[in-house]
Formats: C-alpha cells, sequence, structure tokens
C-alpha cells in the first residue's frame, strides 16, 4: 500500500523516525482483520541492524471517540506498560500518538509473534503442548494483573456486581423483546448478590481466548486492554470460562482448553490470593448474561438498518446464551 493510498503512512513513517530512537522509516504498511472497536495495523520500522516488527493501534479513522466503558488508548497503553512491570505477557509500547503527529490517536507497540485464533489453538498441532499448560498459566497471569498498586493506575471507571446488573438490565428493557430465560438470570443475580468485593483490583475486563497471544510454548502476550476498570478480581476469573470463549470445547471452561481448578491453583500459587469458586460462578453466570444481551444489541442494530452479516450472525447467537444460562442455573443432576 503506497502512500499515494494510505493516507497515514507518511505521518506514521515520520512519527516513527523522529521518536523511536534508530528508526529511520516504514514499510509493509496493512490494515489487519479484527478488531472490532479499533484499527490494528501491521508495518517493519527499518533501522541500520534490520526491520521491527511492530503494530498501531488506532482508533477508527483515528478520531476521538468517548465511551462510558472503554478505556481511551491513552490510558491501555499505560496499562499495558504497567502490567509489563509486573511481568504480564504483554506487547511492549513503542510510543503513544499525539495530536501533531497526523496519525490519529492510537499507539505503537511491538509485534509478538502467535496465534489469537481459538479454533486454531483449540484444534492444530502446533499448539498441542500449549493447550494443557494454558489454564495455569492464565491464572498465573492474572494473579500478575491483579497485584499492580492501585496507586499507579489512571483514572478508570469502578465496576461493581450491582452496577453492572442494573445497566444491562436497562438495555434489555430498551428491547422491548422478552426472553424468559434472561429473566430468570436477572432474578437468580439479585437474589445471589454476593457482598462487595472487600479486595477491588485492576481488571482487565475481557481476558479470553481470542485476547491472548498463544504460541506452542503458551501465552506471549495478554492483548485489548479498553475494558480494563477498577472490580472485584474474581470477575477476570469468570470471564475467560464463559461458554461462548471455549468455542465448541465446552467439557473445557477455561477458554475450551483447560479446568477451573487448575487455573485456581495457578492463581493461587502465584499470590493472588483465595479463589472463591461461588463468586467465580456468579461472575460466569453475569459474564453470560452480559454477552446474551450484548448479541441481542447486534439483533436491535440489524432491525435498525445495519445489514451486516456480523450484526446477524453475532445476533443469533443469544439463543446460545440462554441454553448456556440454563446449564448454569439448572445443571442436569445424575441419578
Amino acid at each position: 500500500m503506497g502512500v499515494q493510498n494510505n493516507p497515514i503512512e507518511a505521518p506514521l513513517s515520520a512519527a516513527v523516525s523522529s521518536k523511536i530512537k534508530g528508526a529511520t522509516g516504514i514499510e509493509n504498511l496493512r490494515r489487519l482483520s479484527g478488531g472490532a472497536s479499533q484499527e490494528t495495523w501491521a508495518f517493519e520500522t527499518l533501522t541500520p541492524e534490520g526491520p521491527i516488527p511492530l503494530i498501531l493501534r488506532r482508533s477508527p479513522g483515528g478520531a476521538r471517540a468517548e465511551s462510558a466503558t472503554a478505556a481511551g488508548l491513552e490510558t491501555e497503553a499505560q496499562l499495558i506498560q504497567l502490567a509489563g512491570e509486573v511481568n504480564v505477557p504483554i506487547p511492549p509500547v513503542r510510543l503513544v500518538l499525539h495530536e501533531d503527529d497526523g496519525v490519529g490517536r492510537g499507539f505503537i507497540m511491538d509485534r509478538v509473534e502467535g496465534e489469537t485464533i481459538a479454533r486454531k489453538i483449540l484444534r492444530d498441532d502446533e499448539f498441542a503442548s500449549a493447550r494443557p499448560i494454558l489454564a495455569r498459566q492464565c491464572g498465573e497471569i492474572l494473579a500478575k494483573l491483579h497485584s499492580v498498586k492501585m496507586d499507579k493506575l489512571p483514572a478508570l471507571r469502578k465496576s461493581t456486581a450491582t452496577g453492572e446488573i442494573e445497566q444491562y438490565f436497562q438495555t434489555y428493557k430498551t428491547h422491548n423483546h422478552p426472553h424468559p430465560v434472561f429473566d430468570l438470570a436477572f432474578r437468580w443475580l439479585r437474589d445471589n448478590l454476593p457482598k462487595d468485593s472487600e479486595r477491588n483490583t485492576l481488571v482487565h475486563g475481557d481476558f479470553r481466548n481470542g485476547n491472548l497471544m498463544i504460541g506452542p510454548d503458551g501465552v506471549r502476550a495478554v492483548l485489548d486492554w479498553e475494558l480494563a476498570h477498577i472490580g472485584d478480581p474474581m470477575e477476570d476469573l469468570a470471564w475467560i470460562c464463559v461458554n461462548s470463549w471455549r468455542f465448541g470445547n465446552i467439557d473445557h471452561p477455561v477458554g475450551g482448553f483447560g479446568q477451573r481448578e487448575d487455573m485456581f491453583e495457578g492463581y493461587e500459587a502465584a499470590g493472588g490470593g483465595k479463589v472463591d469458586p461461588e463468586k467465580v460462578k456468579f461472575w460466569e453466570v453475569l459474564g453470560t448474561l452480559k454477552w446474551g444481551v450484548m448479541c441481542t444489541t447486534m439483533v436491535m442494530a440489524f432491525k435498525a438498518g445495519d445489514r451486516s452479516v456480523e450484526r446477524a450472525t453475532i445476533g443469533r447467537r443469544s439463543s446460545e446464551t440462554e441454553i448456556d444460562l440454563l446449564r448454569l442455573l439448572a445443571p442436569k443432576t445424575k441419578g
């Protein structure tokens, strides 16, 4: 893609050359697929020692978009750096872009080699050696992530179980389309609401298969920090267990590749504190319901005129979350 076809290439090259030590320009800039809310670009920066593979994470069109739930890209970059300081595997941030760079809102980080596509991670022979160790690794990583000092964190929203239930209930009601299983789940959540966590930590908010860069040796990087917030650390342990992120491997609750017990043991052994399985289940129910409501939001967008295949496909998955909720709330008993 040449400069004449891509208006960000020239200013990106100038920003990289002036602000990354040893860089003399860029080449092979291309937009990557994936990333529902942010743009992802790959390129190589040229140096006397050879090209360095980098990633540009950029807001759509480079514009500043405000959101009540998403951390800004500058905040994401800061969180990635803080997580790296406590040995969470991350792609190191090289440069946070400024308005006068002419590229738009975003940051540049190292490109970590590996795979994020769940189907390949869960089925390909290349990752056979990684799958048995991933659940424990996830527990260890989350223990480190939750150890980031609160006084180092940038301004982040604080999320509570009560607040999450109310937020998604109000969204659900605006759809004016009843789902009896969703109604049951909202009632169960209110009836089983745990006490507010005495321990609040940095919560990744979207720690799951698909946002982890995986190699044959296991997890190489934690990606997509835009939903990070302050909250109950059990939320992260539960989100990766939501059935939608198992991609068909329902007998492996952790991301489709492992067991909860292995993740919990890894978390506690790495200093994350005692895991409360009942609270994790609560957050798994809430996470499943949240995803179901998100799917119905896609239905509303489709009905409003956004006739994309993505909207229709994700919208249909709301029925899957209803089955998942029934399995969680009324599990089959033996005998």
